[in-house]
C-alpha cells in the first residue's frame, strides 16, 4: 500500500505541530519519523492513520492501485503506541480472540501459536490487569505485527522491554514485517528502526 502525503499540516489552536509535509510512502517501504519528545511525531503518526484529522492537505491512499477511502483505512493498518489499551480484564486468550476478530491473522497462525509464541506460561489464564508492563507491550507487538495487514505503525515499539523484549521485537520484524509498508516514531533509537531506509525528520516540518 502506497500513502502519498500533500502539503499536509496540523494544528492545535493557534500552534503549528507540523505544517507543508509532502512525501509519499512507497509500497513495501520502511519510514522512520524522529524528533525530541513533544515534538510532534505522535500526532503526525495519527494524522496519517486517520485517528487525528489534519488541518490543511491531503492524504491519499492506494493498494493495488486502487484508491482506498480515508474512512476504510483502519481495515489496512495495525498499531502499536504507548497510549494504546488492552481489555485489561480479560486473560491472553480472550485478548487475542477479541482482536483478531477485527483482524486476519498472519497465515500459518492460530491464537494457541501466539500464546505458545509469547511464553506467559505463569500468566495464560490471569488478567491482562496482572502483567507487567513489559508483558502487555509484548501482547501489543503480537496483535500488531500478526495481524495480515499492509500497514504496520509502530510508535516507540520498545517502550517497557528489557533486553530480551527488544530482540522478541526485532525477530518479530524479522519474521513477520519485512514485505509491509512500516512506519516508525523513533527518537533515534536503533533497536526500534534499524530497519527502516529513510528519514522523515518532524523538526523540519514547523
Amino acid at each position: 500500500m502506497t500513502i502519498t502525503l500533500n502539503g499536509i499540516g496540523k494544528k492545535f489552536n493557534s500552534e503549528w505541530i507540523f505544517k507543508s509535509l509532502t512525501t509519499r510512502f512507497e509500497s513495501g517501504e520502511k519510514t522512520v519519523i524522529t524528533g525530541r519528545n513533544g515534538s510532534g511525531k505522535s500526532t503526525l503518526l495519527q494524522v496519517i492513520a486517520g485517528n487525528i484529522h489534519h488541518t490543511t492537505g491531503t492524504i491519499e491512499y492506494n493498494l493495488n492501485g486502487k484508491r482506498v477511502p480515508d474512512t476504510e483505512i483502519f481495515r489496512y493498518l495495525s498499531l502499536v503506541a504507548p497510549y494504546q489499551e488492552l481489555v485489561e480484564d480479560f486473560t491472553l486468550r480472550e485478548m487475542l480472540e477479541f482482536h483478531f476478530s477485527f483482524k486476519p491473522l498472519v497465515d500459518g497462525f492460530t491464537i494457541s501459536k501466539i500464546i505458545d509464541l509469547l511464553s506467559f506460561s505463569q500468566a495464560r489464564t490471569k488478567p491482562i490487569l496482572k502483567y507487567s508492563s513489559g508483558m502487555k507491550q509484548r501482547v501489543k507487538l503480537v496483535c500488531a505485527l500478526l495481524s495480515d495487514t499492509p500497514l504496520l505503525f509502530l510508535d516507540e515499539p520498545t517502550t517497557n522491554l528489557d533486553k530480551a523484549g527488544i530482540e522478541f521485537y526485532g525477530q518479530l520484524i524479522d519474521d513477520y514485517a519485512r514485505d509491509r509498508t512500516i512506519i516508525v516514531c523513533s527518537n533515534m533509537q536503533l533497536v526500534e528502526s534499524g530497519f527502516c531506509e529513510r528519514e522523515i525528520r518532524i523538526e523540519d516540518y514547523k
